[in-house]
């Protein structure tokens, strides 16, 4: 659709009710996604989403919906492991782990031996620079677009352990890898030990070129700790293509695995110098279950991820990442080139993917988030920190391009303020 068309139409959008389903047959509903193709495809997938329809749901980063296929097996996961109680978390909860793991490790492209399911992120990632073996004068760097609660992790540790920090600042809109690559080269020291690096930016969804940075850290004997906490189950990639030292992801968001997932990729001559957050009875300083003790948790949701990969395959993440582009693309386009309207991603989809941010320049990313929330019924969270002020916008496989045209026009609307 072209902006003039576009324009016309979107006051005839605003003005009807909010959409809820497609409107399909039951027996479509049924219908295996495997046959079918096109926006018919799309149209299916999103009845597998009981969704709020009070409002348009554009924050699908922090937590994605699970699907009900995958949500109908996780409450069937939770009615076993409560009828089976202590009998099941003594004898088969190590078994079922060691399973799913097996194929989240197949999923994400690594040696199942290097990989861990932790709780998040954070978990993930924080385990490392704790762990790490640091001593006084040890430099590290990161960027501050990364995830605060990193960040504070480094901070700590360089009061603990005397470490020196060297923040940098990535360009919202780079010209190339190089300067990306370059960026975080002009910090290296020979004290420098550690580079922690966004795969995925959260604010912005802009994607770095990990495995340039990579290489050019190992060049200079660095290590890379990469957060890829927006990328699992969201494009396609391989961990071990990569070339990074540790990995840390949330399967809760772009796999739409259950709340209370992640994983932690250590390459195998890492982990023995690595200290646990909590100490576990594994004594082998090679094994990833020596740094993974989670005590008594909820076993049924970790069961869930091998559901959450199940449903994704049906779907395939090749395709879920031309959908998401599609998508993104969609709505920048929509939004291109007018006044008071700022887009803080780059628009090529080697640089972004479902994620995107636009901020408006006639007022605040807080007062926008709200605007569109209270007058226009769409969902959104303010950015406003790290040369980012706006809104992150993260439709979902589930989102209609109906949906996306309201968007569009309430930013529109917004502009003219």
């Amino acid at each position: 659709m072209n902006k003039r068309n576009f324009l016309k139409s979107s006051a005839a959008v605003l003005a009807t009710p909010l959409l809820g389903s497609f409107d399909l047959k039951q027996e479509e509903y049924t219908t295996p996604l495997s046959t079918l193709k096109g926006e018919t495809f799309w149209k299916r997938v999103r009845q597998d989403y009981y969704l709020k329809e009070d409002y348009i749901n554009l924050e699908s980063g922090y937590y994605n919906i699970i699907p009900t296929p995958t949500l109908r097996k996780v409450n069937e996961h939770l009615e076993r492991v409560n009828r089976e109680g202590s009998y099941y978390m003594r004898n088969q909860l190590d078994i079922d782990r060691e399973k799913v793991t097996e194929k989240l490790a197949e999923f994400v492209g690594c040696n199942s031996e290097d990989l861990a399911i932790t709780r998040n992120t954070t978990e993930s990632l924080d385990l490392v620079i704790s762990g790490f073996p640091w001593k006084p004068g040890d430099h590290a760097i990161y960027a501050e677009q990364d995830y605060g609660a990193m960040q504070l992790m480094f901070e700590q540790i360089s009061k603990r352990h005397g470490v020196l920090l060297d923040v940098v600042s990535v360009p919202n809109h780079p010209q190339g890898d190089d300067e990306i690559v370059s960026l975080y080269e002009s910090k290296i020291t020979s004290k420098t030990k550690l580079i922690m690096v966004c795969h995925m930016i959260n604010i912005t969804g802009q994607i770095l070129p990990i495995r340039k940075i990579c290489d050019m850290a190992h060049s200079h004997g660095v290590e890379v700790l990469v957060d890829g906490a927006h990328c699992v189950g969201h494009f396609d990639f391989k961990i071990t293509d990569l070339n990074c030292d540790y990995y840390g992801s949330s399967l809760h968001k772009w796999l739409a695995a259950p709340l209370g997932n992640g994983l932690l990729y250590i390459k195998d001559i890492h982990r023995p110098k690595i200290w646990p957050l909590l100490a576990d009875y594994e004594k082998d300083l090679t094994r990833m279950r020596r740094l993974n003790h989670l005590g008594t948790h909820p076993a049924y949701i970790t069961l869930g991820v091998e559901d959450a990969i199940d449903y994704l395959n049906e779907i395939g993440i090749k395709r879920k990442e031309q959908r998401l582009n599609q998508i993104r693309q969609y709505w920048m386009k929509n939004l291109q080139g007018v006044e008071n309207i700022q887009i803080n991603t780059p628009w090529g989809k080697e640089r972004a993917c479902g994620i995107a941010n636009v901020g408006l320049r006639n007022m605040k990313p807080s007062e926008m988030a709200k605007r569109l929330f209270d007058e226009f019924n769409v969902f959104t969270v303010a950015i406003d920190y790290a040369n980012v002020q706006g809104c992150r916008i993260t439709p979902n496989i589930f989102t209609t391009f109906d949906e996306l045209d309201r968007f569009s026009e309430a930013v529109l609307q917004l502009a003219k303020v």
